[in-house]
């Protein structure tokens, strides 16, 4: 694999920036928006993320002694719902390029009682430290879009998977409702930056925030990204006429 040099750019929202730059100005507006990160998702979803994710961990391939890696664990929403599908034999890393995500993820799941079984990693998903076949299941979610080499980052989640493991992504794809596109982009472009002005006092992270979905792969480019990190069985389940999108792949 080629590594990239001072000329290669890629998109930091409709920007082009140097690959090097990228993960230090995603991790400026992670480190802004930590402390209001589930105001975020609220503001960007109109509170339905909170929805989305319950069916993201309710139709995961999961069971009780698995053992989960959840990268860009963020603030442990996903984490939290699958502590309680792994149960006390399983166990749950959240992983998170983000150390102050990490923080407020640990002390949320502590102020709830929420500990057993948990454990905390900050990490790069393009260069996993988890030897092969490690986990049963890895998921991801609202982080694929904000990786610098998301094809980097399937290959080590395909690595670190056993065989006969589930990959599961959850993220903002491509709207399918024609007449609901431009409700969808007003309230990304002009209410949303807004929002985060008023509640967050970051317009700039929520404006980032918006135009990374846009940039983001739609559902059947990123299926046959996933088959060409090798796994299998790909599919994708549409959410709310897109919005978002479920992705599902196994290693066999």
């Amino acid at each position: 694999m080629s590594q990239p040099n001072d000329r290669d750019t890629t998109h930091f929202g409709f920007r082009d920036v140097p690959v090097g730059e990228k993960q230090k100005l995603v991790g400026e507006v992670f480190s802004s928006v930590a402390g209001k990160y589930d105001l975020m998702n609220d503001l960007m979803s109109l509170g339905i993320h909170r929805v989305w994710k319950r069916y993201f961990v309710a139709t995961a391939q999961v069971k009780p002694g698995d053992r989960v890696l959840d990268l860009a664990g963020g603030t442990g929403d996903i984490a939290a719902l699958l502590r309680d599908r792994v149960g006390d034999a399983g166990e749950v890393v959240i992983g998170d390029i983000n150390g102050a995500m990490l923080r407020v993820g640990r002390d949320r799941m502590t102020d709830r009682g929420n500990v057993r079984g948990l454990s905390y990693v900050q990490l790069n998903a393009q260069a996993l430290p988890f030897p092969d076949a490690s986990f049963d299941l890895v998921t991801i979610a609202f982080g694929l879009r904000n990786v610098t080499d998301k094809d980097a980052a399937l290959r080590e989640m395909h690595r670190v998977l056993k065989v006969g493991g589930q990959v599961r992504v959850l993220e903002f794809s491509e709207v399918k409702a024609e007449w609901f596109k431009p409700i969808y982009d007003f309230h990304s472009f002009k209410v949303l930056p807004q929002l985060g002005k008023l509640f967050a006092q970051d317009a700039g992270s929520y404006q980032y925030l918006a135009e990374s979905i846009r940039k983001h792969p739609p559902q059947d480019a990123l299926k046959e990204m996933m088959e060409a990190a090798g796994f299998s069985r790909c599919s994708y389940k549409n959410l709310n006429a897109g919005i978002v999108a479920v992705h599902t792949g196994y290693k066999v």
